[in-house]
């Protein structure tokens, strides 16, 4: 039995979240599915400090269930589920939730998110949210004046040793090679920054500490030496993967895998397709910026409808 419905939404979090208390306001009648990580990145963070609304902060898996609730309240249909094939050659679109149950929408917003590529050790894992974090422009603030490091080559690791430089005390930046990978101007930026120590050819053997993070071990991958660094934060920025896979064969995506949007809006080379949040946004990553990317979907489905009809 295909389901029909006006609009469907696949994907959590902020971006999520957000279109569907507008799209419900719109009486779209909305409908979400919340992926293998209901609400998203922030829902493995600890305090999110900088969200508008919280003077005192808020816990980031707190933030998402009031989002979720609001939601709910509004008359979104909120399901675990996940979508495994979409067919958008044609309207209404088809999707196929957890490779048995499909559904016809009139409209579809993505807001799968991009999941934060990892180094893939055990003290990355147990120490995530109490010392090491995916993201400095979100938690650099709970290492004012202490000592951190960051891993990463591109010109978004050298963005955020920058970022971190400004308010911590020291910064190790670990680049695994003899060279970055990132753009002149800000290899510059980050050799210029006299609290920023960038130690070539190094590897992360052990993240230290017990309940928090209190050093790293790190390895010359030439000599093989290892070294023990005193540190407070680790902070890993090797990129993110956009979670686009089952999309690319019908959406537009740019060379890293995130969805081409039309500039200004939410909107998809595919008419009645539209994407928010993270999965379209590889610059900003923000809580504040995905949420506000999943009102303008919504207000772009919403004007789709009332044109199509």
């Amino acid at each position: 039995m295909i389901e029909k419905i006006k609009c469907l939404i696949i994907g959590s979090g902020p971006a999520g979240y957000t279109a569907a208390i507008y799209a419900s306001r719109a009486d779209m009648k909305p409908v979400i599915y919340e992926g293998l990580q209901p609400g998203g990145q922030l829902t493995i963070t600890t305090e999110v400090e900088n969200f508008p609304g919280f003077p005192h902060g808020v816990q980031g898996p707190e933030l998402m269930n009031l989002f979720k609730k609001q939601a709910e309240r509004l008359g979104t249909d909120i399901r675990y589920g996940l979508a495994t094939s979409v067919d958008f050659s044609q309207r209404p679109f088809k999707v196929v939730i957890d490779n048995n149950h499909e559904i016809e929408a009139q409209t579809v917003i993505i807001a799968t998110g991009a999941s934060a590529k990892w180094l893939g050790i055990p003290s990355e894992k147990r120490l995530n949210g109490v010392g090491v974090s995916a993201c400095a422009v979100c938690d650099g603030f709970f290492y004012r004046g202490k000592d951190v490091a960051i891993v990463g080559a591109g010109d978004s690791a050298a963005e955020e040793a920058s970022y971190l430089a400004n308010i911590c005390n020291k910064v190790y930046m670990l680049v695994r090679k003899d060279k970055m990978r990132a753009s002149k101007a800000m290899i510059h930026r980050v050799s210029e920054t006299k609290n920023i120590e960038i130690l070539y050819n190094t590897e992360t053997d052990e993240i230290l500490g017990e309940n928090a993070v209190d050093g790293v071990r790190v390895r010359n991958n030439i000599t093989n030496e290892l070294r023990t660094l005193a540190i407070d934060g680790f902070f890993v920025a090797i990129g993110h993967n956009p979670n686009t896979e089952i999309f690319k064969n019908y959406i537009d995506l740019d060379e890293q895998g995130y969805i081409k949007t039309i500039p200004g809006s939410t909107k998809t080379n595919i008419e009645g397709v539209f994407a928010c949040g993270d999965v379209q946004d590889k610059n900003y990553r923000q809580a504040i910026t995905a949420a506000g990317s999943g009102c303008m979907a919504a207000l772009d489905a919403e004007r789709f409808l009332a044109l199509s009809h």
